[in-house]
């Protein structure tokens, strides 16, 4: 009985781990790096180059908009749009300037819209692009862990091209 007791205690307690800023904090740290990455990356080579069948870092860091743009935009609206299917690698090329331009306002997006996600509204379960079901907390996790993960394959591609990538931990 006093272990259904704690367990129910357990179940309506909110107990919080990281704070809501302390999170965007960590995730605009992530994506201020990748941005030095993107910058590092030769625009020649943004969309037309890759290694062991991966996709370009172009069509990467499409997605990692994308999941960041569209993601944001579900958990405040409770709308999702399904994503392009950035597997295939057929994404149109754009230009360098343009992508930072796009990084840039998602950034701000992200900024703007954060504020006014409730704790409640993270924990809350819902498909997220149509395809994935999760708590939205686990959906912003899923955004920060792909874009370290297509970071990291960038990191590789500026090596084999001669190119020192940005220090992994210079977040700031």
């Amino acid at each position: 009985m006093q272990t259904n007791a704690i367990q129910q205690q357990v179940n309506n307690s909110t107990a919080q781990l990281i704070s809501s800023e302390a999170l965007l904090n960590h995730w605009q740290g992530h994506r201020k790096l990748t941005r030095k990455v993107i910058e590092a990356f030769p625009e020649d080579k943004l969309f037309d180059y890759s290694l062991g069948g991966m996709r370009s870092f172009g069509v990467m860091t499409i997605e990692i908009m994308d999941i960041s743009h569209y993601g944001i935009n579900g958990i405040i609206t409770g709308k999702w749009n399904t994503l392009l299917d950035h597997s295939s690698g057929n994404i149109p090329a754009q230009a360098k300037a343009e992508i930072l331009k796009q990084w840039d306002q998602i950034t701000e997006q992200i900024n703007e819209y954060w504020p006014q996600i409730s704790i409640e509204r993270f924990l809350e379960v819902e498909l997220a692009f149509g395809a994935y079901e999760n708590k939205n907390i686990g959906t912003i996790l899923y955004a920060i862990d792909n874009e370290i993960h297509h970071r990291a394959q960038a990191y590789v591609y500026l090596r084999t091209l001669g190119i020192e990538p940005p220090a992994f931990w210079d977040r700031f």
